[in-house]
């Protein structure tokens, strides 16, 4: 006979319970009811939650929105946070003044910094640290780009440091903010130069992180055994997106799932796996980008690759019930650049025929550009924003227009509101 057909050994009493069935006694019954309820409360939630992804290629400024909405809506930096936002800080300036040091000499602006150099020490207006701008590059560049410095990293920079060092920042990034505390003030004094100035507006050759300024403006805070990262540096510190990072946020009664999504090309495999019942779509393209080039792919336009990825998402299937909504970002070092890179000089967009170093007409050019990567034309114009991630006002009057209206968008899918 087949495993379910033996016969039982007694005879079931008539009118009984078969005896291999188990009856719930009260106060299991009452712990199904709770498990019930809780299960239809979390379906409740999840049905109601705000699910919303951050979309763009990299570098657009998608993680300082992701910092920015962690500032006005999360809870506040721990200590340790703030010393791993203090390692990148460090770091970042001495990946910028890599980039920066090797650009000049590629420029063969060397001479110039003789000449500077020269300049300020007949003129007895040398810095007080008896170092010229030409001293200052010799010894970064040794240390930091060619390596033919013998010098061992000097374990003692970090002696009554706040910051020290952070395990969550990575060796390369701690090595780096080694490197900084040993030569920051070669930094501050070549960075003062009127020849690295130079450097620093052809910077896009190098993609330099244009907010990086900052920092670089303020070596001697960053380099001080007391400092601690303000809520500036973190928002404009540089931690390339290597996974995806969620947050969680209760906003005015309504519950938001927040992901970050990292946008270089080889990141953007495991977008696929957050695609399922999304609310809202912020994709971020950085304005000031239609001059530079990918950093994975050298001959690939930043603001053509942003344009691409704009047309693949919106005309995606899994978005078509979907609030979309377009922050071109980076506005404040768009209105700085066009002042010396002119749009139509950039091949991709030669077409361009508004007036040179035009703010709005370039901004009008772009908005355009992206809306002629959509199938269907209706794209509300409430649901593009011109931004900088890096402002804190900016983006807390940005992010609450956003999200009354897609909060509103999701209660007419809803059926709650009626359509326009």
């Amino acid at each position: 006979m087949g495993c379910g057909s033996s016969t039982p050994a007694h005879p079931s009493t008539p009118g009984a319970a078969p005896s291999n069935v188990s009856v719930a006694t009260p106060p299991e019954k009452a712990i199904d009811k709770s498990i019930e309820n809780a299960l239809e409360v979390a379906k409740h939630e999840d049905e109601n939650k705000i699910k919303m992804l951050l979309l763009g290629a990299g570098e657009s400024g998608k993680s300082t929105i992701f910092k920015q909405m962690r500032l006005l809506y999360g809870t506040a930096r721990s200590d340790d946070d703030l010393r791993m936002y203090g390692v990148v800080a460090r770091s970042n300036i001495i990946v910028a003044v890599r980039k920066l040091l090797t650009h000049l000499r590629a420029l063969g602006l060397e001479e110039e910094l003789d000449r500077e150099s020269r300049e300020s020490e007949e003129l007895d207006s040398a810095d007080h640290a008896s170092m010229t701008c030409r001293q200052a590059y010799d010894e970064l560049i040794a240390h930091l780009v060619d390596n033919t410095a013998t010098a061992a990293q000097d374990e003692k920079v970090l002696e009554g440091d706040w910051v020290g060092t952070s395990p969550r920042a990575g060796m390369s990034a701690n090595n780096d903010a080694k490197l900084f505390l040993q030569h920051h003030e070669s930094i501050r004094i070549l960075w003062q130069s009127n020849t690295m100035k130079q450097v620093w507006a052809k910077r896009s050759a190098m993609n330099v992180t244009d907010s990086h300024k900052n920092y670089l403006n303020d070596i001697t805070r960053i380099a001080s055994p007391s400092y601690k990262p303000s809520t500036q540096d973190v928002i404009i510190a540089r931690v390339r997106t290597a996974q995806i990072v969620q947050e969680k946020y209760r906003i005015d009664g309504s519950d938001f799932e927040i992901y970050d999504m990292g946008g270089a090309r080889s990141e953007r495999r495991k977008w696929i796996d957050c695609f399922d019942q999304v609310t809202a779509v912020i994709f971020v393209a950085a304005l000031s980008e239609y001059d530079q080039t990918l950093a994975e792919a050298k001959r690939t336009n930043r603001m053509v690759e942003a344009l691409e990825l704009f047309r693949s998402v919106c005309n995606n299937r899994a978005f078509s019930d979907t609030s979309i909504m377009l922050f071109l970002n980076k506005k404040d070092v768009f209105a700085e650049k066009i002042m010396y890179s002119d749009i139509a000089a950039q091949r991709p967009f030669c077409d361009y025929a508004g007036p040179t170093k035009d703010f709005d007409h370039g901004v009008l050019y772009f908005i355009q550009k992206f809306k002629d990567c959509l199938i269907d034309d209706e794209f509300n114009d409430s649901f593009i924003h011109v931004t900088c991630a890096t402002d804190t006002n900016n983006m807390e009057f940005v992010l609450d227009s956003t999200r009354t209206i897609i909060m509103t968008d999701n209660l007419k899918k809803s059926g709650f509101l009626g359509a326009d």
